[in-house]
This record gives C-alpha cells, sequence and structure tokens, in this order.
C-alpha cells in the first residue's frame, strides 16, 4: 500500500490528477498485491506542484520532479525496485510531455519501519498488514 509523492514546479504536468491515478497504479501493478479494495484505497499518489523558485539545483536549474515511494518493510524484491523506478521515471516523463525529464527524475525508494506503516487509526507491522489483507480476501470469497 506504498504512498507515492510526486514533487515539481508548478505547470510540469498537464493532468496532475491522472498522473496521481497512474503513478498509484504503477506502484500496485509492479508491488503485485492482491486487486482487493484495502490495497487499491490505499495506494496513493500525491503530486505537489511548487512555485519554480522553491526548488532548483546547484546551477539554479528547477525542471527537475523527485518522486518518493515509501512502502512498508520488504514490500519490494530488487527487481520490483528496478521496475518501479523505470516506470515511474517514465510515466513522469510522459506526463510531462518531456522524454528527456528522464534525465532529471530523481526516484527515492523508502521503506516504514517495522510498526511505521500507520492505517486505519493503528500503527501496523508487516504481519499485521498481511493478516489485514487475508482477512479482506477471506471475507471477498466468501460474499
Amino acid at each position: 500500500m506504498p504512498m507515492i509523492d510526486i514533487t515539481a514546479a508548478a505547470g510540469t504536468f498537464a493532468d496532475p490528477h491522472q498522473l496521481a491515478i497512474k503513478a498509484a497504479a504503477t506502484v500496485k501493478d509492479v508491488e503485485q498485491v492482491p486487486d482487493i479494495p484495502m490495497f487499491r484505497k490505499n495506494t496513493a499518489a500525491f503530486v505537489h506542484e511548487l512555485p519554480a523558485t522553491s526548488l532548483a539545483n546547484v546551477d539554479g536549474d528547477s525542471t527537475y520532479v523527485r518522486v518518493q515511494v515509501l512502502t512498508n518493510a520488504g514490500a519490494l524484491n530488487r527487481d520490483q525496485q528496478l521496475a518501479v523506478v523505470e516506470r515511474l521515471t517514465a510515466l513522469v516523463a510522459m506526463a510531462a510531455g518531456d522524454q528527456t525529464l528522464k534525465d532529471r527524475t530523481w526516484v527515492l525508494l523508502a521503506e516504514a519501519a517495522p510498526g511505521g506503516w500507520g492505517l486505519w487509526g493503528h500503527a501496523h507491522t508487516n504481519e499485521e498488514l498481511v493478516g489485514a489483507a487475508r482477512a479482506e480476501i477471506g471475507r471477498l470469497q466468501q460474499g
């Protein structure tokens, strides 16, 4: 149930809402979790548009994008990490209509510490998240 934050200068993306939807779907797809409401409703992306004067590299260039993906600990294996970075980088460039943005997109992968994934007002461990997913799958199969 990743949280994805995409930060860029205002105006970089023609449709930030569609970018958010596609980014969430991309990470959910790569993570290969079951297509259940628990994961569909809790995998989300946030597009943060800042004034161009609010971000810069050492040379003052503000045409960069930062994508941060936060997952629960161990959610992505190495192949999935590579796929998330590649696919989100391509998605950002496509959403901006600028293929050169692939060279200026930073994707940061971070993991919440065990017990540090808050959902439904509770700080979940990985085992608790897996248990909640299994319980939901069981309910869906019964009903």
